[in-house]
């Protein structure tokens, strides 16, 4: 029975906190009505997995999708050496990473919406195996029409795979703690960017180009044996709360959780899967008012984003004159940024969804999911995401006038950082929202995002360098900050009049 029918059947009823038994690890939260009835059985738990466990399913997912942006960035350090053993100038280089981004927003169309049907666990796995050998393939070619071929493909299997790792946290963490979880969940695709540029010049400059690709064997090649051996099934549409078995052919060799008989943790809610998945589900998710606006504001975060991250090689060869290993390096105040967001929007944000809870009259329920169509998580998430993007701007700005009067560089890496601080923590809370929204179907609302946020990013990062070259990294920045600020109007729109859409879409209005 939901929350909305047993309000509808006990009309005298009191909102309380739920804790469950003393002893039972119930870490995580969400918001629901309870009723003073006793002898009411209480709602199966969200997942019957530990704290320890939920922790480990999710970083290991998470480091999985660590290949996406790795596989970017690794990349980058190589490209001279790259030139001149294939023969071909440093442009036609380039075009391989053209290639490389607007795949890699392709091929989650068809495992987002797969892994929403038939699991994470056998489409992570495929995808793997696929990423393995095309790596093995990079490694060995000395042709550049294989290169592009062979990167084309390695994109799509590392974006596939990264999409189906963000749906893990989504199967086993309720909306109310998401946001204490973004530390873990965020992990692969925060580090990913920063570690990639200073594993590829230290691969490149002491072992050569070939190196960086079967460093990324290896690593492909750890992560399928962790996956055959213990990451459980977490796809709510094929094992429930944990409490009903996967397949056979789809459980790990070591199961972290045995299926129980047990009244009290069977999920009595049918898993009924979705309808057959096709790679139009993405594009029709996209096309909602809600979601498309979400969608717009997300993939232009992320190409001003981009853009500046892109463009720091070249800004600090030109000015500072720093190698390859050098700029690498300078990476780090970006990756350190990305991951401390995650300690302090993070929190503010389940803060803020637990305050707009109790305005509503409900209390925090551990471990419990219930439908929230009645509750506005739009405003309890926008409030936060707003005042950072706008700091985010103030940040952006002060790193591109900063870098332009080539001052110590301690300067723009300062900035450098708190920009990352800024708008990975946004970021974050802008694709949990998302989630939010489609929570039956969070790999192909990734997806979507993915799909658009990679090709706008592509064509940011071609045109960084020539803008930069023209009006100065200064008014860039200045530029990238005033198109965000006018574009946060559609973020605005969603919350003052998303959730009275999302209800009227469930026919609740």
């Amino acid at each position: 029975m939901s929350a909305q029918d047993e309000k509808d059947q006990r009309p005298n009823t009191a909102h309380a906190i739920e804790l469950g038994p003393v002893g039972e690890n119930t870490s995580h939260a969400t918001l629901a009505p309870i009723t003073q009835t006793a002898s009411t059985a209480p709602p199966p738990p969200y997942t019957l997995l530990t704290e320890k466990q939920k922790i480990f399913t999710i970083a290991m997912a998470s480091i999985v999708g660590f290949l996406a942006p790795v596989s970017a960035n690794i990349y980058y350090p190589a490209i001279n050496q790259l030139s001149k053993d294939l023969h071909v100038s440093n442009s036609q280089i380039n075009l391989t990473i053209t290639t490389f981004m607007i795949f890699q927003g392709v091929a989650p169309l068809v495992t987002g919406s797969v892994s929403d049907y038939y699991g994470r666990r056998p489409t992570m796995l495929v995808c793997l195996i696929s990423y393995m050998a095309v790596n093995i393939g990079l490694s060995l070619q000395d042709n550049y029409i294989a290169l592009i071929v062979l990167r084309t493909f390695q994109s799509c299997g590392s974006s596939a795979i990264s999409v189906v790792g963000m749906a893990v946290t989504a199967d086993v963490i309720t909306r109310g703690e998401r946001g204490k979880y973004m530390i873990y969940s965020s992990l692969g695709t925060t580090m990913g960017p920063a570690l990639g540029p200073i594993i590829g010049g230290i691969l490149a400059q002491f072992l050569g180009w070939r190196s960086i690709f079967w460093f990324l064997t290896i690593f492909a090649g750890a992560m399928i044996i962790i996956i055959l051996i213990c990451f459980p099934e977490t796809c709510r549409a094929v094992v429930g709360n944990g409490s009903k078995p996967p397949p056979k052919w789809n459980r790990p060799a070591i199961p972290l959780l045995k299926p129980t008989t047990s009244d009290a943790t069977n999920d009595s809610t049918p898993t009924t899967k979705p309808k057959r998945p096709t790679p139009l589900d993405s594009i029709l998710v996209a096309l909602e008012k809600e979601t498309g606006a979400l969608i717009a504001f997300t993939a232009l975060l992320y190409c001003g984003y981009v853009a500046v991250l892109s463009s720091l090689p070249s800004q600090l060869e030109a000015k500072y004159g720093y190698n390859s290993l050098q700029v690498g390096l300078c990476y780090i105040p970006y990756g350190v940024g990305s991951l401390t967001s995650r300690w302090t929007i993070g929190r503010f944000v389940d803060w803020n969804f637990r305050r707009h809870g109790r305005r509503q009259g409900f209390e925090v329920v551990r471990n419990r999911q219930v439908d929230l169509t009645d509750f506005p998580v739009e405003r309890a998430r926008l409030e936060i995401t707003l005042p950072t993007v706008y700091l985010g701007c103030l940040f952006i700005i002060g790193y591109g006038w900063v870098m332009n009067y080539n001052i110590s560089v301690a300067g723009p890496l300062v900035m450098l950082f708190f920009v990352a601080h800024t708008i990975s923590g946004a970021t974050s809370t802008l694709i949990t929202l998302l989630i939010d929204c489609h929570v039956q179907r969070p790999a192909t609302a990734t997806a979507s995002n993915t799909m658009f946020r990679c090709f706008l990013g592509a064509g940011a990062v071609a045109a960084a360098v020539p803008v930069i070259d023209a009006i100065g990294m200064g008014w860039t920045a200045t530029l990238i900050s005033v198109m965000w600020v006018v574009c946060s109007v559609l973020l605005w729109g969603i919350l003052l009049w998303g959730h009275e859409y999302r209800r009227k879409k469930a026919g609740r209005a």
